[in-house]
């Protein structure tokens, strides 16, 4: 007797999932607890186990499907059962192979004849196969050109079956000025995409910059680099940074903050648990560092390593990513400078640092030559204002200009 097993409850109101990798095939032996496929969820990847112990009987759904809570994902046979499986087909002559086989025997792999619409019409009008033809263009597409090569041969059925079978992967598309290679939005990049819009409908962005002389936490952290590497920590600038904002949002706390738009109230943190926007091949990630206001500068900079491996190996948890009050940026780590970034809602705020330069400044008054750090902070408008937000900024300027008030002022 199967058992179907459907995709159940995540939390956290999680409708859907994208279905990332399956870790079981059809027959297998599994027990119970054991993981059988990995999904994306909007937080992070999640490991989805086995209900019981049984024999994998039917696979539903394919890798990169998005699955909603409730659909089948798979059925499991008691451990007696077989999985069942297709007969094979035969005929008076004996045993067939199944159609993809064919398909496979007939064509060599590597002519896979994608083609644009234009460039099948003028092959079907030409009498030629573009099953003879290797594509010179993107992802191995059939261009005009190649249609005039010697090479070029007259098509036939073999043809006809395998231009059926690639009308399922992905083709060429034809734009007005030439061919295009369509990307399906998905996974981590999909998650991204409804966030940033569903912050930019909901908020109202306002971007404030400012600029900060920086040099003596650039000789600091070059002094104290080797002994904080002894212990095994990279000592970035990012922790500066965290403490630095942490320090002005005691002043400002309307920054550290959300809405409640149901309620029509504005919810400010008591606490300081700061998301930081972490860059890895699939998209942008931001992890959640808490309480930095009960940490030293090595305690983050050993919290931001740890939170940023986890993040490129996508081994982040859900708590991982949930519950900042307050979020940051380094976007200058890439080569920006000034930025406008996007609020991580439900913050309220969103702190940017561009790429250190040296700028001649006016230093005690001399022109000298100095580490310059670009700052650009985010608000929603709602919340708080200009003013407001201006003197935050001012409040952190004076931190990061004069490192010595992180220590003096302590934790």
């Amino acid at each position: 007797m199967s058992f179907e097993f459907k995709l159940p409850d995540l939390g956290e109101g999680i409708a859907e999932v994208e279905l990332r990798k399956w870790l079981v095939a059809e027959g297998d032996q599994v027990s119970e607890h054991q993981v059988l496929l990995e999904v994306e969820t909007d937080k992070a990847v999640v490991e989805v186990p086995a209900p019981r112990t049984g024999v994998v009987a039917r696979i539903y759904r394919k890798a990169g499907e998005t699955v909603k809570v409730g659909e089948t994902l798979v059925s499991i046979s008691e451990a007696t059962e077989k999985a069942p499986q297709r007969p094979p087909s035969v005929g008076i002559v004996g045993t067939l192979p199944e159609a993809d086989d064919e398909v496979h025997a007939a064509v060599p792999p590597s002519f896979t004849g994608l083609a644009t619409p234009m460039v099948r019409k003028l092959a079907r009008e030409r009498g030629i196969d573009l099953l003879s033809i290797q594509g010179s263009g993107p992802r191995g597409c059939i261009t005009p050109e190649d249609l005039d090569r010697p090479t070029a041969q007259q098509g036939g059925a073999a043809g006809r079956r395998v231009e059926e079978k690639n009308a399922a992967q992905p083709r060429c598309i034809e734009e007005t000025f030439g061919p295009v290679e369509r990307l399906e939005l998905r996974g981590l990049r999909r998650t991204i995409a409804r966030n940033v819009t569903a912050s930019q409908r909901t908020a109202a962005f306002v971007t404030s910059m400012e600029e900060a002389d920086i040099t003596e936490i650039w000789e600091l952290r070059s002094r104290e680099q080797r002994e904080v590497e002894s212990r095994g920590t990279h000592l970035t600038f990012l922790p500066f940074f965290i403490k630095a904002a942490q320090h002005a949002l005691r002043e400002h706390p309307l920054l550290n903050a959300s809405i409640d738009d149901a309620g029509q109230a504005i919810i400010v943190k008591k606490h300081y648990h700061f998301g930081i926007a972490v860059s890895t091949p699939e998209g942008l990630m931001v992890p959640v560092i808490r309480d930095v206001d009960q940490k030293s500068i090595i305690e983050l900079a050993e919290a931001i390593q740890e939170l940023g491996r986890k993040a490129q190996e996508r081994t982040l948890s859900r708590d991982d990513l949930k519950g900042s009050s307050f979020t940051l940026t380094n976007y200058g780590h890439f080569g920006g400078t000034f930025a406008t970034p996007i609020i991580n809602w439900p913050d309220v705020a969103i702190l940017g640092f561009g790429r250190i330069v040296e700028r001649p400044w006016v230093h005690r008054g001399e022109i000298v030559i100095r580490k310059i750090l670009p700052l650009s902070l985010t608000f929603d408008h709602r919340v708080t204002d200009g003013a407001d937000a201006a003197q935050f900024l001012g409040r952190v300027l004076r931190s990061l200009e004069d490192p010595a008030l992180l220590f003096i002022e302590g934790r």
